[in-house]
């Protein structure tokens, strides 16, 4: 009867990693999630202090990057080598569906965010600095181009929060009331 337990113990033990994403998942995930933390925290600071809004900016401008850097790494982690857990069996088809559309859609968000925000910086025809290097200004600023992209990074930003919004609330639902581990799936 021991070795039965035992049996049934391990053949859990076993199965349920494959319920969860691989480490190096789980850590990009949570440092995009930091990241974008971050540029929000930075954005409202540029807003609120004018005194220190050019660091700010440089510093919303770096984690900009990173967040494009680190996105563009997850998908490819995820083409090549990912671990993905299906959805739980309780979930419908149309749930799943709603999932997936999310999280194409905050991938598509997160790689779009900065481009748009670097074409409005770009554009607005100032010099400036991202990291260790200094960009110079356009020759000639080209200021439709940079009132539609800063308007599309000022949209991308409510849509991104949006998005966010959806999938936190969505995780709240399972971990809370639906109980079926999703959130655990991702957590270290």
């Amino acid at each position: 009867m021991d070795q039965t337990v035992d049996a049934v113990a391990w053949t859990r033990v076993r199965e349920r990693p494959a319920q969860r994403f691989d480490a190096v998942s789980i850590v990009l995930h949570w440092l995009t999630a930091l990241l974008v933390v971050g540029q929000f925290g930075l954005a409202l600071l540029v807003q609120r202090l004018p005194e220190v809004a050019a660091s700010m900016l440089a510093g919303h401008r770096f984690f900009g990057v990173m967040t494009w850097m680190v996105v563009v790494g997850r998908l490819v982690w995820r083409r090549t080598a990912a671990r993905l857990p299906p959805f739980p069996p309780s979930m419908s088809k149309p749930q799943q569906a709603a999932a997936t559309a999310n999280e194409y859609a905050l991938y598509a968000l997160l790689l779009l965010q900065p481009l748009t925000g670097l074409g409005d910086t770009l554009f607005r025809g100032h010099a400036f600095r991202l990291g260790l290097w200094t960009f110079p200004a356009l020759p000639t600023p080209d200021k439709p181009v940079f009132h539609a992209l800063h308007a599309a990074h000022e949209w991308g930003a409510w849509a991104l929060l949006a998005l966010i919004g959806l999938h936190l609330a969505a995780t709240l639902l399972h971990a809370l009331v639906r109980r079926d581990e999703v959130l655990q799936r991702m957590l270290p």
